[in-house]
């Protein structure tokens, strides 16, 4: 083989990396039905409890340190937040993403929630 053969082969399958891996690192976001990387049994119960309760400060100490949605959402957008949450659950996506746009959650490079890559995020 040549060394033009081998640096294109490198540099299609360097591209073919790139493009791929950020769609199937962030496949789970924006989706109830798929568990992210940090799911567990007993986060998850606790998180849906604290979500049905309306329990911002257990949903808070649940999220430290899990990105922007801690930035944005407070005491008093939680229960905003919390219906959100539960349209998504119910597979009203649309709904869901129209309330995290009025949080200001989901934006990203002048995008929707679910449009573009790494879309809206609704951490869990």
């Amino acid at each position: 083989m040549t060394k033009a053969t081998i640096f294109l082969g490198l540099t299609a399958l360097a591209l073919g990396g790139t493009m791929l891996a950020p769609r199937t690192a962030l496949a789970y976001r924006d989706n109830p039905a798929v568990k992210g990387p940090n799911y567990t049994e007993e986060r998850h119960a606790a998180m849906e409890k604290a979500f049905e309760t309306k329990d911002y400060n257990t949903w808070k100490t649940l999220m430290t340190g899990k990105g922007r949605v801690t930035q944005v959402i407070n005491a008093q957008n939680f229960a905003k937040f919390a219906e959100a949450h539960e349209l998504a659950e119910q597979g009203k996506l649309d709904e869901a993403n129209k309330i995290k746009v009025e949080l200001g959650l989901g934006l990203r490079n002048g995008t929707c929630p679910g449009q573009g890559m790494g879309g809206g995020r609704m951490n869990r």
